[in-house]
C-alpha cells in the first residue's frame, strides 16, 4: 500500500500556525498537495456552533516548491484562515481535481465518500496540557518489584502485615495466576527506587511514574485503605519526599497513580460508610439503587467486594478526590488516574466528563492529568478533562498484533477473549490511523505510546525474539506520543500476563540481563531526545504492507524517514523526490540508503530491523 503520492494535513506546527489556541484566534491551515495530483482547487469546511461554514483556499507562493523538511519540491501547498470558534471547531479539505470529482481529506485520509464529522481535523481551544507533557519519556515502577533500599536491608517476615506473601527478589518467580498471586511481596521501597535513578535517566527517561503508593491489602495497592499517607511497606511519606526531591533536582518530573472509580474496602472513608447508615460516607458509595446491586451489597470494580466503587454524584466524594490530587502536588507533577473510563459510570448514571472536569480544575496548569482506558477513549478525548490516554487501542494493540511471535500463549488481550492473533502491518496502520483520525493532534501527542506495562504481556514474550522487540522500541521512540517505558522490559525480561510480567528488577541476576537490548534502549531514547521532529514533528504515512511500515516525521526544518520491518521480504521503493545520487546514513540501524537517478530510495528487505534517516 502506497501512500507517499497522496495529500497531507496534520495538527502539527508544520500545518497549523497556532497549535493551542484560544476561543476567538485566528489560525491558518495548510494543505501539502502533490502536483501529480492535478487539484485545481481546494476548499475548507469548517463546523461553527455546529453548523457547516465553507472557505476557499488559496495557494501559498512562499511554500510551493520551497522543499519544506527537505521533502517535496514538486507540491503545492494551499492556505486557509480559520476562527478557532469553538472549544473544538472540526475542519475538512475538499479537494477537486482538474478532471474527476472532489474528495475529501480527513483526519483519517482521503475517502471519496461522504463521512461523518467525527474524523474531522479539530482545533483545539480549552486549556492546553502543560508543555513538557508531550515531550516527555515515562518510566513506569511497580514499586513492590523495582528495587529494595540498601538501608532497609533483608526483607523480616515477621514484620510483615497478615496479607503478605514473602518471596526471594533474586529466585521466586513472579505468579501469574491463583490465590496469593496479589499477596505475593518482594519488598520494593521507594528509597529504592532513588538509588537508581541514573539508571532510569541513563535509558532516556525524564519522567518517573508510580503505580500506587497508598496503603492496601495487596502489593499492587490498586485497594487503597487511604489517600492521606504513604504505605509504611514503601518507606512512608519521609521515602516520597527523598524520591520527590532526588527526582527534580536532577531536572525530571513524579507522577502518582490515583484510583477514582473505587477504593479498597479497608478504607477509611468505607469503613465509616459501612460502620453507620447515617454517616455522610454513606453517600459515596453505592448502597441503595435501583440497578442490581452484587450479594455483597455494594457496587463493586469487576463485582470484587475488596473494591467497592465511589459515585460521583456524591459532592464529598468530588471535594474530598480533589483535595487529594492536589495535597500530594508538593511531590507529584501530575497523576495517571486509573480505570478513568469507568469512573462516574453506572447503568442510567453517566457522570464521566464531569469526573474528568472536576479533576482537571483541581490541578494548577502545569500538572498532567492522563487517563487509564484499555479499550476506546476517543469519545471522552478532546474536552476540559483528560490531557490523553494511555494509546492502548492506537498504538499498543496494533504494534502487538503486528508483531506476535513466538508459542508462547497470552491471555491478556485486555478485554478480548483468546491469544493476541497475529496481523499485517496494513491492519495495524488501519488501526494506528483509526485512533489517531478520531482524535486531535494534541491529545496524540498527550497520549502514552506503550508496548508493555504492568497489566500486560512483555513485549519480549509477545515479540518471541530481541530484533522485534527492538522493532516495537523503534515505533515507541518515533511514533507521536509520549513514549512509556515499563521497568525491566529494558533488560529483555519476560512474562505472559501482567501478574507473570512483575518480574522483580534483574539488579543482582547477570543471565537476565540483556545488555544488546539495554543499549538499544538507551540509542533509540537518546535519538528521540536529540531529534526535535521526533518529539514535535507531523506524521506523514508513506508506506504499510504485511511485514513492513514506513513513515514520516516532519518540521518545517527537516524530514526523518522510519521504517520498520518485521520480517525479511521484497525491497520497498519510495519515490521521494531527493537529488540524484545523494547518500543518507542513518541515525539508527545498519543500512545506508542511496538516492537513485528517478529521487527515490529502496528500503531493502531485510529484517526483522528498524531504520531512521534524515532526508536532506
Amino acid at each position: 500500500m502506497t501512500l507517499a503520492n497522496q495529500p497531507h494535513h496534520d495538527g502539527s506546527g508544520l500545518y497549523v500556525s497556532h497549535p493551542e489556541p484560544v476561543l476567538g484566534d485566528t489560525v491558518t491551515v495548510w494543505v501539502r498537495v502533490p502536483a501529480a495530483a492535478e487539484v485545481g482547487a481546494v476548499q475548507v469546511r469548517a463546523t461553527f456552533d455546529r453548523e457547516p461554514v465553507v472557505y476557499a483556499a488559496e495557494v501559498d507562493p512562499d511554500r510551493t516548491g520551497a522543499c519544506l523538511g527537505g521533502y517535496g519540491p514538486t507540491d503545492v501547498w494551499w492556505r486557509v484562515s480559520l476562527r478557532a470558534r469553538n472549544g473544538v471547531t472540526n475542519y475538512r479539505f475538499r479537494l477537486t481535481p482538474a478532471a474527476g470529482a472532489p474528495y475529501w481529506l480527513t483526519s483519517a485520509g482521503v475517502v471519496e465518500h461522504e463521512v461523518t464529522d467525527d474524523t474531522d481535523f479539530r482545533l483545539v481551544s480549552y486549556e492546553p496540557p502543560p508543555a513538557w507533557a508531550a515531550r516527555s519519556v515515562v518510566y513506569q515502577i511497580f514499586p513492590d518489584r523495582f528495587a529494595r533500599s540498601a538501608a532497609a536491608g533483608p526483607m523480616d517476615p515477621g514484620t510483615l502485615p497478615d496479607w503478605a506473601l514473602p518471596a526471594d527478589w533474586d529466585r521466586d518467580e513472579a505468579q501469574g495466576t491463583g490465590p496469593g498471586t496479589a499477596e505475593q511481596f518482594y519488598g520494593g521501597d521507594l528509597d529504592g527506587i532513588t538509588e537508581h535513578l541514573d539508571h532510569i535517566r541513563s535509558v532516556g527517561a525524564d519522567t518517573v511514574y508510580l503505580t500506587p503508593i497508598f496503603p492496601g491489602r495487596s502489593n499492587h495497592r490498586y485497594d487503597a485503605s487511604t489517600f492521606d499517607a504513604v504505605d509504611p511497606l514503601l518507606g512512608g511519606d519521609d521515602a516520597l519526599a527523598r524520591l520527590a526531591k532526588s527526582v527534580h533536582e536532577r531536572g525530571m518530573r513524579l507522577l502518582g497513580d490515583i484510583t477514582t472509580n473505587h477504593t479498597g474496602a479497608a478504607h477509611e472513608w468505607f469503613r465509616a460508610a459501612l460502620a453507620d447508615p447515617a454517616a455522610p460516607e454513606r453517600g459515596m458509595y453505592y448502597f441503595h439503587s435501583d440497578q442490581p446491586l452484587p450479594d455483597h451489597g455494594y457496587e463493586s470494580f469487576w463485582d470484587e467486594p475488596r473494591l467497592p466503587k465511589l459515585d460521583w454524584s456524591s459532592p464529598l466524594v468530588r471535594d474530598r478526590m480533589a483535595a487529594v490530587l492536589r495535597r500530594w502536588l508538593e511531590h507529584f507533577d501530575g497523576w495517571r488516574v486509573d480505570v478513568a473510563h469507568q469512573t462516574g459510570r453506572r447503568a442510567g448514571q453517566d457522570d464521566g466528563h464531569d469526573v474528568a472536569r472536576t479533576l482537571r480544575a483541581a490541578l494548577p496548569a502545569d500538572a498532567v492529568l492522563l487517563a487509564e482506558y484499555t479499550h476506546d477513549p476517543t469519545a471522552d478525548m478532546d474536552r476540559d478533562g483528560w490531557h490523553g490516554t494511555m494509546n492502548y487501542l492506537g498504538f499498543t494493540r496494533p504494534v502487538w498484533t503486528w508483531l506476535r511471535g513466538g508459542d508462547t500463549e497470552l491471555t491478556a488481550f485486555f478485554d478480548m477473549p483468546g491469544d493476541v492473533p497475529r496481523r499485517p502491518g496494513t491492519a495495524a496502520y488501519a488501526t494506528m490511523r483509526a485512533f489517531a483520525g478520531r482524535v486531535s493532534w494534541r491529545t496524540l501527542l498527550n497520549s502514552w505510546t506503550i508496548v508493555d506495562s504492568h497489566d500486560t504481556p512483555r513485549i519480549r514474550t509477545i515479540t518471541g525474539s530481541r530484533d522485534r522487540h527492538l522493532v516495537a522500541v523503534g515505533l515507541l521512540a518515533t511514533y507521536p506520543g509520549v513514549p512509556m517505558l515499563y521497568a525491566g522490559s529494558e533488560f529483555g525480561l519476560t512474562g505472559w500476563n501482567g501478574e507473570n510480567a512483575r518480574t522483580p528488577m534483574p539488579w543482582r541476576r547477570p543471565d537476565d540481563r540483556d545488555e544488546p537490548t539495554l543499549a538499544a534502549y538507551r540509542q533509540l531514547m537518546g535519538l528521540r531526545a536529540a531529534e526535535a521532529a521526533l518529539r514535535d514533528g507531523g506524521l506523514r504515512w508513506l508506506h504499510a504492507d504485511a511485514d513492513t511500515l514506513v513513515y514520516l516525521r516532519e518540521t518545517e526544518a527537516e524530514s526523518l524517514l522510519v521504517a520498520a520491518r518485521r520480517d525479511p521480504g521484497d525491497p520497498v521503493p519510495l519515490p521521494l523526490e531527493l537529488t540524484p545520487g545523494t547518500t543518507l546514513p542513518p541515525l539508527y540501524g545498519p543500512t545506508e540508503l542511496t538516492v537513485d537517478a528517478d529521487g527515490a530510495v529502496t528500503l531493502p528487505g531485510d529484517g526483522p530491523g528498524f531504520g531512521v534517516w534524515r532526508l536532506a
